[in-house]
């Protein structure tokens, strides 16, 4: 698998998180890359934070799948990392990124509530509890009041 575009190991060679092949010039290197990518033999290629036209470029040219990862609609197949459409990482959203819901905001809800239940003591009630064997309990209270 090939990954060209926006290569996020590569931000700090290519000025930042930021969108690739958006001059003529910069979409041509793209289609030359992702060429050298197929005849290098990779069964797919990502082409990553693209405009629209030249993931169209480079789909239309190509004949292994390409798949898009803000690259538009034209690409052969579209991919989200889950955490940003599910809206877990809440400092920064690519701007390819849909998010379908806000988990975050839900989990930071959830640790509160269960700080301050811990803080109250009213967490773990007895249900969230093991319990011992009937009648060991007792067992054990006489076993520790033979230890000095």
């Amino acid at each position: 698998m090939g990954h060209i575009g926006l290569t996020p190991q590569s931000t700090a060679a290519l000025g930042g998180f930021k969108a690739q092949g958006n001059t003529a010039e910069t979409a041509m290197a793209l289609l030359e890359d992702a060429k050298a990518v197929q005849e290098a033999g990779a069964a797919l290629t990502l082409v990553e934070a693209v405009p629209a036209e030249t993931g169209k470029l480079i789909t239309e040219s190509l004949s292994i799948p390409v798949i898009g990862i803000g690259a538009g609609a034209d690409c052969d197949g579209q991919a989200q990392v889950y955490t940003d459409a599910i809206g877990l990482f809440e400092l920064f959203t690519p701007k390819f990124v849909k998010k379908y819901a806000n988990v975050a905001e839900v989990i930071r809800e959830a640790l509160k509530e269960w700080s301050k239940e811990v803080r109250e003591g009213t967490f773990p009630a007895s249900e969230h509890c093991y319990k011992m064997k009937a009648g060991e309990s007792e067992k054990l209270e006489e076993i520790l009041k033979k230890i000095p």
